[in-house]
């Protein structure tokens, strides 16, 4: 059962464009906690540009970003961060560091210019490593890692922030499969307990499992918003990715696939 949750976030008339190209055109959506949205479109579409945008880390062309109330492009971005966390799609560590350092930089918002990291803090940061499997890897150093094992880092350091808001680029990118389900199962979870997700993703299978609901953006201004089990299906799929895609039944819901122009 989802808990209680004045968790809100919303945008009107936001235009993503890049080049001259615009990718998405007079974006509106409302989120309020307890929901768990999937971005699907292919390469290209500006699904990475549209995240950033949501983040208030790239001017939109045009529209307004509210979150909680407040107009996001007036609030200072440390107060954002305490309510926002961005994962994005690829991390790059230049200076050696630990496993746990690194998972603390998600500390960074709560804590005072002036102040160090607290017990509580570390507490914090170990529960997230523990979630994601690194629990025995604190004190390696994070240059070590396996593309896989960086990505569950970065989704404990975002977990370690503990906003309400998650934006997430790719969140599975490197995982295997079991992980991709622990991964995607975690941020449910923040969902159900009255958090905000939105994820983009590639598998739109994963979505069909995840998300309550679907933006599907086609890269030429158009987009398509609305409840995961109507809005997806093999027509509009098709158009979507730009290939033929097919329905499957498995355990009382549609999977995809892409048939492509292949002949069996």
């Amino acid at each position: 059962m989802r808990e209680p949750s004045d968790s809100q976030f919303s945008c009107t008339g936001i235009r993503v464009s890049v080049a001259g190209r615009i990718l998405v055109d007079a974006l509106a959506l409302d989120v309020s906690g307890g929901e768990l949205i999937a971005v699907l479109g292919k390469n290209g579409s500006g699904k990475t540009l549209t995240m950033h945008t949501l983040a208030g880390l790239r001017p939109a062309a045009t529209g307004r970003l509210v979150l909680n109330g407040e107009n996001l492009a007036a609030t200072h971005r440390r107060d954002i961060a305490r309510q926002l966390a961005l994962l994005p799609q690829h991390v790059d560590d230049i200076f050696p560091a630990t496993v746990l350092d690194t998972a603390m930089i998600g500390r960074h918002p709560h804590i005072g210019r002036l102040s160090w990291e607290s017990k509580h803090d570390v507490a914090i940061a170990n529960e997230a490593l523990d979630a994601v499997g690194l629990a025995g890897l604190s004190s390696r150093d994070v240059l070590t890692l396996s593309g896989g094992e960086r990505r569950r880092l970065a989704i404990a350091q975002v977990l370690t922030q503990q906003p309400h808001t998650y934006l997430l680029d790719e969140p599975t990118n490197h995982l295997d499969p079991q992980h991709q389900l622990d991964a995607l199962q975690l941020f449910r979870d923040k969902a159900d307990a009255g958090g905000i997700v939105i994820a983009s993703l590639h598998d739109v299978n994963l979505a069909v499992r995840y998300a309550d609901r679907c933006l599907l953006l086609y890269g030429d201004g158009r987009w398509d918003l609305g409840p995961t089990s109507e809005i997806l299906n093999p027509g509009r799929l098709s158009e979507l990715y730009s290939t033929p895609m097919e329905a499957i039944d498995w355990r009382s819901r549609q999977l995809f696939i892409a048939s492509g122009n292949v002949s069996a």
